[in-house]
């Protein structure tokens, strides 16, 4: 059974969103704050956490900070706030996805099984497959161990990040619009998705270039969308 790490200091938010997880058979960890969120995740395994962005003491935005500095596990923001900058916020930190309050449980709960299925097939592993190496220049993935490596480095991406630029390596030369990056990836319509990939985007740049402002492996072209450079 999948554990679930629900963490809002607000109870009754808490006990909703449990409700629906726990009819569609996850196991659902509560939690109140930030520290409490941190500390049932040193002792339990956790398959993904969902945080609120505004709390009292440890707040979501240092809560995923810290989660992410040890674990890739998918993480999903709430906030009652709807404007861009607090979702960019919450994707920069790290996050996988994020919903504004009031949502729709449904929704939530979609959203987390899409998230969960992507970053469960991203560690799943059949040993029986050849090994598929991607190359370009000094860049290798492995999609079988799902490793990647810039010049003999290992590269530590989210499967969100990891799975673009997969689709972008695998694809080199070919541009790729926003709108394709996000369909492909998330699986849903792309509708003011620019921001949403723009930021994951900027993360992977930061991971795999040497100067993440003069690219040479992932590019923009302006009014088109990104590419890999076949020969970088």
């Amino acid at each position: 059974m999948q554990r679930i790490l629900v963490c809002d200091d607000d109870h009754e938010i808490v006990e909703a969103i449990s409700i629906y997880l726990t009819g569609e058979g996850f196991k659902v960890l509560p939690a109140y704050d930030g520290a409490e969120a941190l500390e049932i995740m040193e002792h339990t395994p956790v398959d993904l956490l969902i945080v609120d962005v505004m709390m009292p003491g440890l707040d979501g935005i240092r809560t995923t900070r810290q989660v992410r500095e040890k674990s890739s596990i998918p993480i999903i923001i709430l906030s009652a706030k709807s404007e861009d900058n607090d979702k960019i916020l919450g994707l920069n930190i790290g996050a996988d996805d994020y919903l504004t309050k009031p949502f729709n449980p449904l929704e939530l709960v979609a959203r987390v099984k899409s998230q969960l299925r992507r970053y469960t097939e991203l560690g799943n592993v059949d040993s029986r497959d050849n090994m598929h190496l991607y190359t370009v220049g000094d860049l290798v993935i492995n999609d079988e161990t799902k490793e990647v490596q810039v010049s003999g480095n290992n590269v530590k991406l989210t499967p969100i990040e990891y799975n673009i630029l997969l689709l972008l390596v695998k694809n080199a030369g070919k541009v790729f619009s926003i709108d394709e990056i996000y369909e492909k990836i998330w699986n849903e319509e792309a509708i003011g998705a620019d921001n949403t990939v723009a930021v994951h985007i900027r993360h992977i740049r930061e991971k795999i270039e040497i100067n993440p402002k003069e690219p040479r492996y992932l590019k923009v072209v302006w009014g088109v969308g990104y590419k890999v450079e076949k020969k970088p």
